[in-house]
């Protein structure tokens, strides 16, 4: 791309402000899209915001948004010349080779920091904002990442003027009269390739070799009182300048020769390549996709159900005590990461909270109600929705906080405000890849931080790394992606549908294999707006629903007292048969083991034998099994033979060897037993622990009313009361949207105008910012004088608020205290109520 040359270029703007007035809408639009923190609150006039992207904390949050080829071009800028010429810049970036891959992406990156207000000015006079500057350039406490040192006159500073010139005679240069031309003259002779040259090839190869361990950073060394000769063959000559007692540094000057003119060691230019790991078809991608969608939506259904009768208790501090997700992992038979990736996501959801009781439960909401009644792929679309968006981190769930405190799942401390765009943009750098292709998680790493450098300067801070590697381990269990490539619902998801290819190859297993060329629309680079995620969410959901497998209407019944259910069952049929059966294995097919137990719970919850018999001939494609039979007319024939009632307890049977039986039972002894008739016992425990007694010792109690009727027993739904899901710790100001952006760009506009237009000589206020400040007689004079001869106005007007403002207006009518007026700053007629008006000012004649 061809620079635009001095002749045609207009007037270089003397500041950051005088440079942003010369934008466009458009351009200013870009700059507060990419610094939404810029208009939080909306600048009064240009001026103030230039002096807010100048803010330290602004340009921090700025620069770490660059990636690393505009980083490195910024840190360029840092070390040269202020103004800088494009020329010079491109030598710093590009060296003596001409890098054809540098020379090709600096204008645009050189662009995006213009765009960004860290560079402003002409290509022959490039200047980096002063907060990035001081940020970026090199220092003794803050080295500078490119690993160059002071200038031969930043390194001189202190030196005394007669050691100057020694260093300057020994150079080869002759002396001077003053230490200024002395320092540069010297730094001429270190910018001067052909005399650099001769100078160094006269110095000794131990010398050289001290150089070389210096010139690619960092530029300090230690020396002591009385140098080596090959040190003082470099001191001599001013190759490296003293800074300290004891420490020396190698002059910008030199380094950059030495480094043939390159600033960084590594120019980046071109971001590193996503590379494929694996290529499976799509059709198996998809599907195994969507096995593992469902096997999702099974495991939060199961978690609610763990926690249907009322879940863990909440700790003092927040969030589930270690041992509680112990056993919720156990429960649902996965690690306690994973098992706190589920809590989390329900949570995000809004399916599950605190109750907010005095003994702080955690259950499920009236949202998961709802929810369980969505068809299975909506169901999914609401969980990864969540997930998408949560900044909640399940990943950083037992490690430590700032105050060496455990982090527990469901308490403070998880919201990374980073999470949300880092999932996105993992998803969509798997969208770019050609379908069925799953990418080398390094690759993955290695381009996020191409993409974000200052994110992760550290390994141990390189939170998006971390990040990265949790969103494609959740992404797998979600089933957004299938053998780690993404799906096509996940490509929907991200608002970026999938194409069908011309012809699919056959499985494969390695990068190698030749890839289908796909035409697809590619995902977004930024996460989509709320709105726009629900359309593409709503999409994924479609596209998802066809690869779900259907629910199943019977199961296999077994001798062996099993059931199998070759698939998911319809939402009737597994809820009865959780109560009749216990789940004993899961996978591609639900084994269901009939106990005992599991039959008289079923007893317990109003059903009866005959119940049980037609409930299994209705759904059992096999025929019910003999021993299934026996097992529950026995276990129906001996429950409620025994009676529980409260006296403080009491059991009454028909049968008075039973209870001769009972009271026979060593067992039986903590129960406090005795009997008060024939076929009625007290005890001293409560019915419920009387209950539980009789049961461990092998009987089949039932609980009955004070009219003797056996108690119906089913498990009572414990629910929050209605609770909205979390909401998500934004990263800073949200990008404004069209309607708020035109209107920041109307107000900024207006403001600068009325700050900018001239005044008539003596009408101008003390100081700039200030208000006109006028008696009312005179405002009401001049106001009715610009009525007559139609002049423009700058006025002082505090609205009903307080908020003060200058405008500029053209009079039309003046009458009942208020000024109908022409307002140039706002575009539109407006009324002015004449007590809200500070002062009234003329405008310079020449005012446009």
């Amino acid at each position: 791309m061809d620079r635009m040359s001095t002749e045609d270029r207009p007037v270089a703007p003397r500041s950051l402000a005088e440079a942003l007035r010369a934008r466009g809408d458009a351009a200013l639009g870009a700059l507060l899209r990419s610094r939404p923190d810029l208009i939080t609150p909306v600048p009064t006039d240009l001026t103030q915001l230039a002096t807010r992207a100048g803010t330290r904390a602004s340009v921090v949050r700025a620069l770490e948004r660059l990636d690393r080829f505009t980083l490195q071009t910024a840190e360029a800028l840092a070390v040269a010349a202020d103004p800088a010429a494009y020329d010079e810049l491109l030598g710093l970036m590009a060296g003596d080779a001409a890098d054809p891959a540098v020379v090709a992406a600096l204008p645009h990156a050189l662009d995006t920091l213009r765009e960004q207000a860290l560079v402003w000015g002409g290509d022959d006079r490039l200047r980096l904002v002063r907060t990035a500057r001081e940020l970026l350039a090199p220092s003794p406490q803050h080295p500078s990442p490119t690993g160059l040192g002071p200038t031969v006159q930043e390194a001189t500073a202190g030196m005394s003027p007669g050691r100057i010139q020694e260093i300057v005679t020994t150079a080869g240069l002759p002396s001077t009269h003053d230490s200024v031309s002395a320092v540069t003259a010297l730094a001429g002779l270190f910018g001067d390739r052909r005399r650099m040259a001769a100078l160094l090839a006269q110095a000794p190869a131990d010398s050289l070799e001290v150089l070389e361990r210096l010139v690619w950073g960092p530029p300090y060394g230690q020396v002591t009182a009385d140098p080596a000769p090959r040190l003082r063959w470099l001191l001599d000559r001013g190759l490296l300048l003293p800074t300290a007692p004891g420490t020396v540094v190698l002059p910008r000057e030199v380094a950059l020769h030495l480094r043939r003119g390159l600033a960084h060691r590594a120019p980046e230019p071109v971001p590193p390549a996503v590379e494929a790991a694996a290529v499976h078809r799509p059709q198996v991608v998809d599907s195994t996709a969507a096995g593992q969608a469902y096997t999702a939506l099974a495991t939060v259904e199961e978690l609610l159900k763990d926690w249907d009768e009322g879940g863990p208790a909440v700790l003092r501090a927040g969030g589930l005590s270690v041992r509680d997700l112990k056993r919720t992992a156990v429960a649902l038979d996965v690690p306690e990461p994973v098992a706190a990736f589920w809590v989390e996501l329900a949570y995000a959801a809004g399916l599950i909270a605190s109750d907010g009781e005095a003994d702080e439960r955690y259950a499920a909401t009236p949202a998961y109600d709802e929810w369980r009644e969505q068809p299975p792929a909506e169901r999914w679309s609401v969980l990864v929705t969540a997930w998408l968006a949560a900044t909640r981190t399940a990943g950083l769930v037992g490690g430590r906080d700032a105050k060496d405190r455990t982090l527990s799942a469901l308490g403070p401390g998880l919201d990374r405000s980073a999470a949300p765009e880092v999932r996105h943009r993992v998803l969509a750098l798997l969208a770019a890849l050609p379908e069925g292709a799953a990418p080398d998680p390094e690759s993955v790493l290695a381009r996020l931080r191409w993409e974000r450098p200052l994110r992760g300067a550290r390994p141990e801070d390189d939170l998006r790394g971390r990040l990265a590697r949790w969103t494609l381990s959740e992404a797998e269990l979600l089933g957004v992606t299938g053998r780690g490539a993404l799906s096509a619902h996940g490509r929907a998801l991200l608002g970026a549908p999938a194409a069908v290819p011309k012809d699919r190859p056959a499985e494969s297993s390695g990068p190698g294999d030749k890839l289908p060329v796909h035409h697809h629309r590619p995902a977004p680079l930024t996460p989509l707006s709320p709105a726009e995620q629900a359309v593409a969410s709503a999409a994924a959901a479609r596209v998802l629903a066809p690869l779900l497998p259907e629910p199943l209407d019977h199961v296999l019944l077994q001798a062996d007292l099993t059931a199998v259910a070759p698939g998911p069952l319809e939402r009737p049929l597994a809820d009865m048969l959780g109560v009749l059966a216990d789940v004993e294995s899961k996978g591609g097919a639900t084994v269901y083991r009939f106990t005992p137990g599991s039959v008289r719970r079923a007893l317990d919850s109003g059903q009866t034998a005959s119940d049980l018999h037609a409930f299994l001939a209705a759904h059992s494609r096999t025929p019910v099994p003999q021993p299934l039979s026996y097992l529950i007319d026995d276990v129906a024939r001996r429950h409620g033979q025994l009676r529980v009632g409260a006296a403080s307890a009491y059991v009454r049977c028909d049968d008075d060897a039973m209870l001769g039986e009972i009271l026979a039972d060593k067992r039986a002894a903590g129960l406090g037993l005795r009997r008060l008739a024939p076929t009625v016992l007290a005890a001293q425990a409560d019915p419920a622990g009387l209950l539980e007694g009789l049961r461990a010792m092998g009987f089949a109690p039932a609980a009955e009313s004070a009219e003797g009727d056996v108690l119906i027993t089913r498990a009572l739904a414990r629910r929050t009361p209605p609770r909205s899901a979390p909401e998500p710790v934004p990263d800073g100001p949200p990008v404004p949207d069209d309607t708020l952006l035109a209107a920041a760009l109307r107000a900024i506009r207006a403001g600068d105008l009325a700050s900018t237009t001239p005044r008539k000589p003596g009408t101008a206020p003390a100081a700039d910012g200030e208000l006109p400040r006028t008696g009312s007689a005179e405002t009401l004079a001049t106001m009715q004088a610009a009525v007559l001869t139609g002049e423009a106005l700058w006025i002082g007007y505090v609205n009903a608020e307080g908020a003060a403002s200058q405008r500029v207006i053209a009079p039309i009518r003046v009458e009942g205290g208020f000024v109908t007026a022409y307002d140039h700053t706002a575009d539109e007629v407006r009324t002015f109520p004449l007590h809200r008006i500070t002062g009234v000012a003329e405008l310079a004649d020449d005012a446009g």
